[in-house]
């Protein structure tokens, strides 16, 4: 797990940082849309009119749909969050805060981008091989990897209104925020490792696996962070409303 632990990841976000290559990586991500596009466009008229776009626990294709949904979907949906994590920072109230995570804030555009890039191909090489190529295993260890990528740089991410957890309490205290944060990076990396053991296994208990272990850390950070909360002597309380 080396090229996934702590260090590499402060590594990557002190890259971002200190060389200065903000724009290097908006174009590798504009590159992986071109790329998105590009390859759909190829295929386009060389595919069938119905290829696999789902598949169930077992890995077997379940739902076949038409080149529209196989071929564009995927880009088209990784064009649409591209273009919302870049317009976050500016309409955020706590747009000044994204400055302190700049290189943070770059990584995570780029590694979720490159997670749809490669749902994407996993799914383009898949039209002919449903027999033969385990898309739901990849596709399933993909969103490990993200989850430790996530899980890595979560005690990073400073107070927003879009990003990290955003519990009613860690919205309203700094303390709550980090704490928080820093327990939800350690439960996120052990849900990647939990994620690709799953792909590994297959099946519905992989599935069931997967969806308790989320159920799990949703409930675990979300006690915590109204604990911290309540013991926290400076969070911020809404003001009472004047009555009539």
């Amino acid at each position: 797990m080396q090229p996934l632990t702590r260090t590499t990841i402060e590594r990557a976000e002190e890259g971002i940082e200190t060389l200065r290559h903000r724009k290097l990586w908006e174009g590798v991500q504009i590159a992986l849309l071109v790329a998105m596009f590009g390859s759909a466009a190829l295929l386009w008229s060389s595919v069938p009119e119905q290829i696999p776009v789902h598949w169930n626990a077992a890995g077997e294709v379940d739902r076949y749909g038409g080149r529209f949904e196989g071929l564009l979907l995927v880009p088209l949906i990784a064009l649409g969050i591209y273009l919302l994590l870049l317009v976050i920072p500016r309409i955020d109230p706590a747009r000044r805060n994204y400055e302190a995570f700049a290189g943070t804030w770059m990584l995570l555009r780029v590694s979720i981008l490159v997670y749809l890039a490669f749902v994407g191909l996993v799914t383009q090489l898949a039209i002919g091989r449903e027999e033969t190529l385990p898309a739901a295993q990849l596709i399933v260890g993909s969103v490990g990897v993200l989850f430790m990528v996530l899980g890595g740089v979560m005690g990073r991410i400073e107070p927003n209104w879009f990003a990290g957890i955003r519990t009613p309490w860690t919205l309203s205290s700094t303390r709550s925020w980090e704490a928080t944060h820093r327990l939800g990076g350690r439960l996120f990396v052990a849900l990647g490792v939990l994620t690709l053991i799953a792909a590994v296994i297959g099946g519905t208990v992989a599935l069931v696996t997967i969806l308790g272990g989320m159920l799990v850390v949703l409930v675990v950070v979300s006690v915590y962070s109204y604990r911290v909360w309540r013991d926290d002597p400076d969070k911020v309380r809404l003001a009472r409303a004047d009555r009539r």
